[in-house]
């Protein structure tokens, strides 16, 4: 296999990642205007459609692994948005604040992509591994469709 294979991920799933990035932009819109009540609000959509995207994606591995990343990441961040709207960022337990907090899941989704990066593509057949579930996932998808 060469460095130019592609795998494709469906559209419908395509078009729920779009969709996260909007409800992601909005939410941190809403943290950086100092919206309290919408950006909480935004947290459910968000992270939501996070987890479904993982789920989704959970048959190809290496969408799977960057993908639980995101999901940690945008825990991280609403932790850390959360203790800024309710003045826990700092000193909530000593000197520590949700936003030293939400290092914990900042720190899984670093240890999550380094197990990938430094121990996954290096395997071997894993970059064939990875083509051949995207495009099995791709056949079942087609497969339900035409059902």
């Amino acid at each position: 296999m060469n460095n130019h294979t592609i795998y494709h991920i469906p559209y419908k799933y395509r078009k729920i990642e779009n969709l996260h990035i909007l409800l992601w932009l909005i939410k941190d819109a809403c943290w950086a205007l100092g919206l309290k009540i919408p950006g909480m609000i935004m947290i459910i959509p968000t992270l939501s459609v996070a987890i479904l995207i993982t789920y989704q994606t959970r048959k190809i591995t290496s969408e799977f692994i960057h993908n639980l990343a995101v999901d940690v990441w945008i825990i991280a961040n609403c932790t850390w948005m959360i203790g800024e709207f309710f003045g826990w960022d700092e000193n909530l337990i000593g000197s520590y604040g949700l936003r030293q907090f939400s290092l914990i899941p900042f720190s899984i989704g670093l240890l999550i992509l380094a197990y990938y990066y430094l121990i996954l593509i290096h395997k071997k057949g894993f970059k064939e591994q990875t083509t051949e579930q995207a495009e099995q996932m791709i056949k079942e998808i087609k497969g339900k469709e035409q059902n």
